[in-house]
């Protein structure tokens, strides 16, 4: 005997079950961009950490930069009469590893903001 099509209907009131989760809040998740958004410590501590990294990067360039330059005015004060030698020094001797610890400097900054987006991005 069939039923009646009145009978067989179903009505959902409450909220979906399944499907997309992403939305709900399990105990231990954070989103790390939101953290950073809002500005609370969780955010703080990631933005203070890449500061760190770059702050690193920012003093092992000065240091290489100290050694390599520091010592220059020594030199030319043991040979004053070479003012060519002084030229070549600070124009060639000096220019390529400038554009070297620059280049190595952008690396290394850019790969640091990257680590903290791969962060961010996968939880």
């Amino acid at each position: 005997m069939p039923q009646d099509p009145a009978e067989r209907r179903v009505v959902v009131t409450g909220p979906p079950r399944g499907g997309n989760r992403r939305g709900r809040r399990a105990v231990g998740y954070h989103r790390p961009r939101a953290e950073i958004a809002e500005q609370t410590t969780l955010g703080h501590t990631y933005v203070r950490s890449l500061m760190r990294t770059q702050l690193r990067s920012a003093l092992t360039v000065f240091a290489v930069l100290a050694l390599l330059v520091g010592p220059l005015p020594l030199l030319f004060a043991a040979l004053p009469d070479a003012r060519r030698l002084q030229w070549a020094v600070l124009g060639f001797g000096v220019q390529a590893p400038l554009i070297l610890l620059a280049r190595w400097y952008v690396r290394r900054a850019e790969r640091n903001e990257r680590d903290l987006v791969r962060l961010v991005e996968d939880r």
